[in-house]
């Protein structure tokens, strides 16, 4: 019997619902998986039958269609516009997603695929969470996590996600940089079946530091905790200068670069894999992905937003539930 992965649709005023369905067009994703899309009706196109639509979890049935979508009727299409913010689809967008935890941990399904929201919509509608990551973070009661960016040339984690640049300097610290480096290994071995993941450390600073003439950060805080790391068997190198360890690592010397932070981990991997890439949160109990890309306001309703990063994220949550 197939495995069921839940998809959720997102901020319904976004692009998610579209490029959910273009998405499960794709045969090879049906011939391997059954898939429940989580959301609400009203964000569909009123012609669209193919899937079981069911308001009740416990009338799943995928013997006669391998899409079933539960209907959480939470939203009524008179309380948003498409293109538009809005809080009562930020609202919804966090509904779905704590149903599709729920459906997880109970083991109704395998994995989670997440279409993106709007953070300014989550926190208009009362959430105080910079993002997906945090809130699955809280409803599985994860307290050490991270993102993990993947593509076909390049895995990037990042130390600190969504923060400014300066407090994301502040939080840097040996701790936080070696909780990440532990996940990553885990994550590469458990559900990547890498046997020894080669894991590279970016620096903060230019250089590297310049051994403390560009910053100290490096010092204080890159280097132990990579000490601390290899001292736990798992085999990291650096810092090394992140306008080198990106290209080296995409020539396959290593399994992954540590970013400090968000910007410096994520220039480079949208520079390769820009339609592709897909982010997975290390550390949770439940495996969860998401296509790379967010809500695109400016071009909902045109039929021109591209599935790629949701097929890819389809595919590599299937592969790692495969995997463990």
């Amino acid at each position: 019997m197939k495995q069921v992965i839940a998809i959720t649709l997102g901020d319904i005023s976004g692009i998610g619902p579209e490029v959910v369905l273009k998405a499960l067009k794709n045969n090879s994703l049906i011939k391997r998986n059954n898939f429940l899309i989580i959301g609400s009706k009203v964000a569909l196109p009123q012609d669209y039958q193919d899937c079981l639509f069911i308001q009740d979890q416990e009338d799943l049935d995928f013997k006669k269609y391998p899409i079933n979508f539960l209907d959480l009727d939470n939203i009524k299409r008179e309380d948003f516009k498409l293109g538009e913010i809005n809080k009562n689809c930020g609202r919804v967008a966090l509904e779905f997603i704590k149903k599709a935890v729920e459906l997880t941990l109970s083991k109704k399904v395998v994995a989670i695929v997440t279409a993106p929201l709007n953070k300014e919509a989550v926190n208009l509608a009362g959430f105080n969470f910079s993002g997906q990551t945090g809130f699955l973070a809280a409803l599985t009661e994860t307290s050490s996590y991270t993102m993990m960016l993947v593509s076909k040339r390049l895995k990037v984690a990042l130390v600190t996600i969504h923060s400014s640049l300066r407090k994301a300097i502040e939080d840097i610290s040996i701790e936080k940089i070696l909780v990440t480096i532990k996940l990553v290994n885990e994550s590469l071995s458990r559900c990547f079946k890498i046997k020894r993941p080669r894991i590279a450390v970016a620096s903060l600073n230019p250089h590297a530091g310049e051994g403390g003439f560009l910053g100290d950060e490096e010092k204080s805080f890159i280097i132990p905790a990579i000490n601390k790391a290899w001292q736990e068997g798992i085999e990291v190198w650096g810092p090394f200068s992140p306008d080198t360890i990106f290209y080296k690592t995409t020539k396959g010397e290593f399994d992954v670069v540590v970013a400090m932070y968000h910007d410096q981990g994520l220039i480079p991997l949208k520079l390769l894999a820009f339609e592709e890439a897909v982010n997975v949160t290390v550390g949770l109990p439940i495996i969860r992905t998401s296509p790379d890309h967010g809500t695109a306001f400016d071009i909902v309703g045109k039929g021109i937003a591209n599935p790629k990063s949701m097929i890819e994220a389809i595919k590599l949550a299937s592969f790692m539930v495969n995997k463990i």
